[in-house]
């Protein structure tokens, strides 16, 4: 395994990032976000890293990564698709979108394609109640959902990973 570190410029994101908290665990979340962003996954070997940036233990570092759905673990594909389960989404139909995308990508809850392009995820609330049904793909949202729309962005997504645009 090869010891990662932070590039120059992300080390002085995180310094100047710390100078925002109260004290150095409360900025744990961004941290890992810098961490995500320069590794491009949460992998073990990332989250030891940051543990030790910080003096935390690696099982706290890897319950908050476990805890937060937004995080890109190990083995998560090019794009991560999170469907709300909550409420309101599940009266206006993310079941429907769930099973749709499931059958549509061959692939089931937690599970990513054999591409590596999509992983299929239940999440809970992600804060567009009012835009039920939603999923949140990567960092953007997709609200209002119709099964048509699911099949236009799965097909937009795997156009753009075909052309080498994938984000």
């Amino acid at each position: 395994m090869t010891d990662l570190a932070f590039s120059k410029d992300a080390m002085k994101e995180y310094e100047w990032m710390l100078t925002r908290y109260p004290n150095k665990e409360a900025a744990l979340l961004p941290t890992l976000r810098i961490a995500e962003r320069e590794f491009e996954n949460l992998d073990p070997a990332a989250m030891k890293y940051v543990a030790d940036l910080m003096g935390l233990s690696p099982a706290k570092v890897l319950g908050v990564v476990t805890f937060y759905t937004h995080y890109r673990r190990e083995g998560t594909g090019t794009y991560h698709l999170q469907v709300c389960s909550t409420l309101s989404c599940a009266l206006r139909g993310s079941e429907d979108v769930c099973a749709h995308l499931s059958a549509k990508l061959g692939v089931g809850l937690g599970e990513t394609t054999d591409d590596g392009l999509f992983t299929l995820s239940k999440v809970e609330c992600l804060a567009s109640c009012d835009t039920a049904p939603m999923l949140q793909c990567n960092d953007d949202y997709h609200e209002g959902l119709t099964l048509e729309d699911v099949d236009h962005l799965i097909d937009r997504l795997r156009e753009e990973a075909k052309a080498g645009g994938a984000a």
